[in-house]
């Protein structure tokens, strides 16, 4: 679903940190060079004749690019393959056993590969343009006639806008959708329903920002036009021509075995699977052999399955329509479909490449495709992050192209050095005040030419001050990352980053965004003020996500803080409108601007209730204490999946034994939020309860849970 916001990386770094404990005197798995046969009637065949096709130094890297995911990033399995004119000529990776031993991984070995799923529902749906039935400059309420939303603009979206992020959807709709061993469709059945009390962030067609709803909208046109079921299409048009064994859905059925483990620090067996029950926008599974046989699709090597004319249309760089940041030197650069059709640092060689990443919870995917040279490279990992992969896939890639002089060598990582400061101009002082982006706003001030941010892009460029450096920029400490300030012709402001980001070990990545938007004062009647002031600082937990769901490994996407700026116009970046009502405010380009959402607030029974993102979350006020004495039982309301309980001192060191039926469970966490015991994942009845922490239980309807404490 490509970069689902992870508040989860304060465990994931204990986590990578425990795993490179564990594998540090272990070796490396071997890769494995396989040499698949290509029909050798097909162009592809042909152009593979002419061409050497020598991966000892390739391997190498790629072999050293997994030993360093799995000591350093958190990585527990990894699988890589290339192909060049139309022959696997490279394939390997690693796998973890559940004593935590490094083992050669299958060909065969399956993993989710998140948004890269939406290579192949834009290819369906491109499938569908060659056969007449299907024109993505037409709206698509001409095929989703049933699709509404509480904004006459969407009636403007058009298919086109699905595929190049620019539809103005809020982004996406989460709830119920990764859940361990378990298809339940949900979410996407509620799809339209939940849209249509939705309104849009912007013009259709404005901008380009990374929304998952696009194509899970794309799915259903696919089955609407089609007739068929999506997983059927898949199979009939993309998996049987292709002769992919490995590429399914959760909705098909098929040996789970076959897929990788997903595995978690101290828990010493795999978790059930994982299934991504979004199957547009992350929920395929594949292999990376399979990945890159795929790839051919999309660069032309299949015209028999999807025509040159859409394929080109595909990797045309449809994000210069609309508002975005100005740098050419990007990672991000939206086509159909791709995150980007002009990725570098494969720009620096003359070469045009196109590269789609993914992550769900557990799994972590990037393709990387040459189209003019009939080479693909897939990485497919457990663990770790689609930018690990993408980065240790471009530098694999490269390290290939040299080895088979497709280019003249491999350009050094650039420098860069100390910045030196300069005098602050005083027309930039019109650029301090507030700013917001999703989730949060923030004051912007200049003290001394310098200017002090908190860590960006997922902590990969940390907390530092940048300094002022003439021509309207500010630069970092280390020189790699600059920051200035863009009026755009949409009217906002905002805060523009460019960076050269740094991953030890796997190479560098090239990102422009925009980070923050200014925002306008906004004045708020003083009995709603009032009542939000009254929220601020608060949590709300959500109570209806399944026990079974992976997000409940990182439960703070499960509650949300209220945090008022200072003024009280602005509550977690939305903007305030009554005393229950706040709305969206971020309209950011590129990818800081997705998953937006409103906050509504009621009240039942006296308990007041959040509907925020597709959610229903529950006061912190309405949370108790769990029982401290030796028995009790949990029933599980019809209003909600869970139920959420303090730890009071009384009850703290205890041992919680639990008995619930099929399908319930239960979750403890420490009082900073990490998990103790997740019931669903690891089959455990039993958990220590930490001092300040926090118990769920959950369920169907009805269900009754029947809980002891013990002391040790």
């Amino acid at each position: 679903m490509k970069r689902i916001k992870r508040p989860m990386d304060k465990w994931k770094k204990s986590g990578a940190a425990a795993m490179a404990a564990l594998l540090l005197a272990m070796p490396v798995a071997q890769a494995q060079t396989f040499a698949q046969g290509a029909d050798a009637s097909s162009p592809a065949a042909a152009q593979s004749a002419s061409k050497a096709t020598v991966t000892k130094n390739a391997q190498a890297k790629a072999e050293a690019m997994t030993k360093t995911l799995m000591e350093a990033y958190g990585v527990t399995g990894a699988q890589y393959a290339i192909r060049d004119g139309g022959k696997v000529v490279l394939s390997g990776g690693a796998t973890l056993d559940d004593a935590g031993s490094k083992q050669n991984i299958s060909a065969s070995r399956m993993f989710g590969i998140g948004s890269v799923s939406k290579m192949y529902v834009t290819a369906a749906a491109m499938m569908l343009v060659d056969d007449g039935k299907v024109d993505i400059d037409r709206p698509l309420t001409d095929y989703v006639p049933e699709f509404k939303m509480a904004d006459e603009r969407y009636k403007q979206i058009t298919v086109r806008m699905l595929m190049n992020h620019s539809s103005g959807l809020y982004g996406s709709h989460y709830k119920n959708t990764i859940l361990m061993n378990d298809n339940d469709t949900q979410n996407y059945d509620s799809l339209l329903s939940n849209l249509s009390v939705q309104r849009l962030k912007s013009d259709p067609g404005e901008y380009s920002v990374y929304a998952n709803d696009g194509f899970q909208l794309l799915e259903l046109l696919v089955e609407r036009v089609s007739g068929m079921s999506y997983s059927a299409f898949i199979k009939q048009r993309i998996s049987d021509p292709l002769n992919l064994t490995g590429t399914k859905t959760p909705m098909d059925e098929f040996d789970r075995t076959q897929l990788e483990p997903i595995r978690l620090p101290g828990i010493p067996n795999a978790l059930p699977p994982e299934n991504a029950n979004i199957l547009g926008t992350g929920g395929v599974y594949a292999t990376a052999e399979e990945l890159t046989r795929f790839s051919d699709v999309l660069t032309g090597e299949a015209p028999q399955l999807l025509s040159g004319k859409s394929v080109e249309a595909m990797l045309q760089p449809e994000y210069r329509n609309g508002v975005w940041v100005k740098d050419t030197k990007n990672a991000f650069g939206y086509g159909l479909g791709w995150d980007s059709v002009d990725l570098e640092p494969f720009g620096d060689y003359g070469i045009r490449a196109a590269t789609k990443g993914g992550d769900t919870i557990m799994y972590h995917s990037a393709l990387v495709s040459l189209p003019d040279s009939d080479v693909s490279i897939a990485f497919l990992t457990s663990g770790g992050s689609s930018v690990f992969n993408t980065t240790a896939a471009s530098s694999i890639l490269l390290e290939y192209l040299a080895e088979n002089g497709e280019i003249p060598k491999v350009l050094p990582e650039p420098t860069f050095a100390k910045p030196v400061k300069q005098a602050l101009p005083a027309e930039l002082e019109k650029y301090a005040g507030l700013y917001g982006t999703v989730g949060e706003t923030r004051q912007i001030a200049f003290k001394n030419g310098e200017l002090a941010m908190p860590a960006l892009m997922s902590d990969m460029i940390p907390a530092q001050a940048y300094v002022y450096t003439g021509n309207g920029a500010f630069t970092s400490e280390d020189g790699r990352t600059e920051l200035s300030f863009d009026e755009q012709t949409n009217g906002h402001t905002y805060i523009r980053i460019s960076s050269q980001i740094e991953l030890p070990g796997i190479g560098s990545t090239r990102m422009a965004f925009y980070e923050a938007q200014k925002l306008e004062a906004n004045k708020v009647d003083p009995a709603a003020k009032a009542a939000w002031q009254k929220r601020d600082g608060k949590s709300y937990y959500a109570v209806d996500e399944k026990i079974n769901s992976l997000f409940y490994i990182a439960p703070s996407i499960l509650t949300k803080k209220i945090a008022l700026d200072p003024s009280g116009g602005y509550a977690n970046g939305t903007r305030i409108t009554d005393a229950d009502h706040a709305v969206n405010a971020a309209e950011i380009p590129v990818m800081n601007g997705r998953d937006t959402f409103d906050l509504d607030f009621s009240r039942q029974g006296g308990v007041e209730y959040l509907k925020a993102d597709g959610r229903t979350y529950v006061s912190e006020d309405a949370i108790g204490p769990i029982y401290a004495g030796a028995s009790s039982v949990v029933t599980i309301p019809a209003a909600g999946s869970v139920r959420w309980f303090d730890v009071p001192a009384s009850a703290a060191g205890k041992t919680l034994t639990a008995e619930f039926p099929q399908g319930a469970g239960f979750a403890v966490y420490d009082k900073d939020g990490m998990p103790v015991a997740l019931s669903a994942a690891t089959g455990a009845k039993t958990a220590v309860l930490p001092e300040g922490g926090t118990v769920l239980f959950g369920g169907k309807a009805g269900d009754v849970l029947k809980v002891t404490l013990t002391h040790k």
